[in-house]
C-alpha cells in the first residue's frame, strides 16, 4: 500500500486540501487533490485514479514525487510546445522605437521655428 508521507515535509492533512483548492494552477490542484484524498484513507491509488480522471501509474508518479522531493515537485511548470492561443500579453517594456521603420522623422511644418 502507498502511502503520502506528509509528516515528512511538516505538512498535515488539512495542508494537502489547501493546496488542492488554492493552488495558483488547476494541474497543481489536481494533484494535490488526488494526494489528500489518498492521504485521507478515503481512495486508494487506483480508485482515485479513476475518480480524478487519469491513469494509475500518472497518480502514483505523483505520489512518489511528493515522497521524494516534497510539495514543490508538483507545482505545475510548462515544459514546451506551443503558447496557448490567447495568453496574457507581455508588457511592451521593449526599448525598440513604435515608429515605422523606413519613414523619416520630420518636424511639423507648423510648428518648426523660423
Amino acid at each position: 500500500m502507498i502511502r503520502v508521507e506528509v509528516a515528512k515535509w511538516g505538512q498535515t492533512l488539512d495542508d494537502l486540501r489547501h493546496a488542492s483548492v488554492h493552488a495558483p494552477h488547476p494541474r497543481t490542484r489536481e494533484r494535490f487533490l488526488a494526494l489528500y484524498l489518498i492521504a485521507s484513507g478515503r481512495f486508494n491509488a487506483t480508485t482515485c485514479a479513476a475518480h480524478v480522471g487519469r491513469q494509475d501509474e500518472t497518480v502514483l508518479g505523483w505520489v512518489h514525487r511528493y515522497d521524494e522531493r516534497g510539495p514543490d515537485a508538483l507545482a505545475y511548470r510548462r515544459t514546451g510546445g506551443r503558447s496557448p492561443l490567447f495568453s496574457p500579453r507581455r508588457s511592451s517594456g521593449s526599448s525598440r522605437s513604435s515608429r515605422r521603420p523606413g519613414r523619416p522623422t520630420t518636424a511639423c511644418p507648423a510648428t518648426a521655428g523660423p
